[in-house]
């Protein structure tokens, strides 16, 4: 079954699900601003949606952009008269990632981000960025080794037998707990839930002080290692650290589910699905989640004109969402091709 069968399934969703996000004017300039380079930071963990070409931080390679997002951004570059350039560094930490284009470090931010109204918020409440329209489809999944393929086919088949890896943050922890009954829609996680942090075990009262969602946590939750649940038909939720104690990344999660620290990565199905190609064999998707998310970009609030011109362009590259992460697997030269057919 070819990548872009998989991807394009979510054609129709997409296009229902990119009107819920911010979306460009009426009648957006066909030049960009006045400004001649846009400062752009990517996440450079998440493979192959968005990530560096060499993983060490400080590294020249480090900020060297590859994966889908970053031929999507070359493509706009390319776009005659489109006025768009980018400077591109790597981030290594995906905590409040997005809220990094409301400093004055970046102008842009992306690196496979789910739009979510909560992430356009600061710590006080004030929205502080925008997200571009949704260019990319995702779908939640466990990865599995292959030999527990059948016992993992659904979330509800897990116990508090199994243990499962997440990355704090991330709509794949918050979709994992959501599916299995530690939090309810508002994040709030189940009575009796015991957060072990390096601090001391917390229990959970079923109040909205003990929250976990995509874009934030409460405070005295945020370095949680482990989720014990209160009820046998739950898993364990496990949260690694990487190097020299910093946030684990990817790579972590799988070396800790091949040594068998952890039973199955919550993660989403494209880095899912390129980590089990990769394993040959190794390592299979399972449990695939029903609902679908849309990632884009953010931008300062400031910067909306802006955000509305590369609206534009973006959803010329991507035909109105019709071409997105399956076409590009099939044909990464998808979005420079439609860029060189660009007339402003």
């Amino acid at each position: 079954m070819s990548p872009a069968f998989l991807y394009s399934s979510f054609a129709a969703s997409v296009l229902f699900l990119a009107a819920c996000s911010s979306s460009p004017s009426d009648s957006p300039p066909s030049v960009c601003g006045d400004r001649q380079v846009l400062q752009v930071g990517f996440y450079a963990f998440f493979a192959p949606v968005s990530y560096s070409a060499d993983p060490t931080p400080g590294t020249a390679g480090f900020d060297e952009h590859l994966g889908y997002e970053a031929d999507l951004l070359t493509a706009l570059e390319a776009m005659d008269g489109a006025g768009l350039s980018f400077a591109r560094s790597g981030i290594a930490d995906w905590s409040d990632i997005w809220l990094q284009a409301a400093r004055p470090d970046y102008d842009l931010i992306g690196g496979g981000i789910t739009i979510l109204d909560s992430r356009t918020r600061n710590a006080a409440g004030e929205r502080v960025v925008t997200f571009t329209s949704g260019h990319i489809a995702f779908r939640q999944s466990l990865l599995v080794r292959a030999a527990d393929a059948e016992r993992f086919a659904s979330h509800s088949d897990l116990t508090s037998e199994d243990r499962v890896g997440a990355l704090r943050g991330t709509t794949g922890e918050f979709r994992l707990l959501e599916l299995t009954g530690f939090v309810d829609a508002n994040g709030v996680l189940a009575t009796g839930t015991r957060i072990e942090t390096p601090e001391g075990e917390v229990v959970a009262d079923g109040t909205a002080a003990h929250t976990i969602t995509a874009a934030s946590a409460s405070d005295h939750l945020a370095g949680r290692t482990r989720l014990v649940p209160p009820t046998a038909d739950m898993p364990q939720v496990i949260y690694l650290n990487g190097q020299e104690g910093q946030e684990a990344s990817e790579l972590d999660l799988l070396n800790a589910l091949r040594t068998g620290t952890i039973d199955a990565i919550a993660r989403g199905e494209i880095g899912n699905r390129d980590a089990s190609v990769a394993s040959d064999g190794e390592f299979v998707v399972a449990a695939l989640d029903a609902a679908t998310e849309l990632g884009g970009f953010t931008l300062a609030v400031a910067d909306a004109d802006l955000a509305a011109c590369i609206d534009d362009k973006i959803n010329y590259l991507t035909d109105g969402q019709r071409i997105g992460y399956g076409e590009w697997r099939a044909n990464p030269a998808v979005f420079i091709e439609r860029a060189q057919q660009w007339k402003p």
